[in-house]
């Protein structure tokens, strides 16, 4: 039932804008999956979803894996990529996470992290190989120094 219910999440973020839990979740139960609020915060961190700035400027619910896959005439796309190859290594202490990037490239990942996670930072700040993103609580930089190692990856 969790899997099924996880690639509907897929399925409805990819056909339709979601901008709140709440949506999503009186989606899913129009669908016939009797979930609670928690059920569908918990299905979005497993699934690695993130709120991105749409053109209308909302933030909507979009799979990550989607972003870093897109074409590459895409924007997200295009950031997604320059992250991956520029970063090095991301590590996080308390709420402040740093970003080791290869000489020079720092500048580019930090519009691709402000790009991305907007929603979820107070400011980034980049050098030449280093990022410093600033976030309010300790625990938000620990979910975005995950999401961040998981573009690394890409």
């Amino acid at each position: 039932m969790k899997n099924k219910r996880q690639e509907k999440i897929l399925d409805l973020i990819n056909e339709k804008a979601f901008y709140t839990q709440d949506e999503l979740q009186t989606a899913l139960n129009d669908l016939g999956f009797n979930v609670t609020q928690s059920t569908v915060s918990r299905d979005i961190k497993q699934l690695g979803i993130i709120k991105v700035l749409d053109s209308m400027g909302n933030y909507r619910y979009v799979s990550s894996i989607r972003v870093n896959s897109q074409n590459a005439n895409d924007n997200g796309s295009q950031y997604g990529d320059i992250f991956a190859r520029s970063a090095i290594s991301v590590d996080c202490a308390f709420n402040n996470i740093i970003v080791k990037c290869h000489a020079g490239m720092a500048s580019g990942a930090c519009v691709a992290v402000d790009h991305f996670f907007s929603g979820m930072i107070m400011g980034s700040l980049a050098g030449d190989d280093t990022i410093l993103i600033i976030t309010k609580t300790p625990e938000i930089a620990l979910q975005l120094t995950e999401r961040l190692k998981y573009m690394c990856k890409d």
